[in-house]
């Protein structure tokens, strides 16, 4: 009883024509047609990339070995300038000077 069977299939496919029309079911048919192919391309393409990480790098002679240190010559450090002066800070810490009101700066 688990599997479908030619009747099953049968009433699965009257609904596919009957949803999406005669017309568009073979256009529907090429676009998962193309896209299994790229999918099967991309798949081939990420396995020729793990073959190719897996093999060891095809290298030039003189890089098989290593320079000797002598060979090595040191980078020219670049001379460092001393930072821009800095202004110093503002005394944030003296109060502001209190100033009594007026009878003049009351609003009635």
């Amino acid at each position: 009883m688990g599997g479908l069977s030619w009747w099953h299939w049968l009433i699965i496919l009257a609904v596919f024509i009957l949803l999406f029309g005669a017309k568009k079911l073979p256009d529907a048919a090429r676009g998962v047609g193309r896209s299994l192919r790229i999918l099967k391309s991309e798949v081939s393409a990420m396995h020729d990339d793990e073959e190719k990480a897996k093999r060891p790098a095809e290298t030039d002679a003189s890089a098989r070995y290593a320079t000797p240190t002598q060979q090595i010559t040191p980078a020219p450090i670049a001379p460092v300038s001393p930072p821009p002066p800095v202004a110093p800070p503002a005394d944030v810490h003296q109060p502001a000077p209190y100033v009594q009101p007026t009878t003049q700066d009351r609003a009635y």
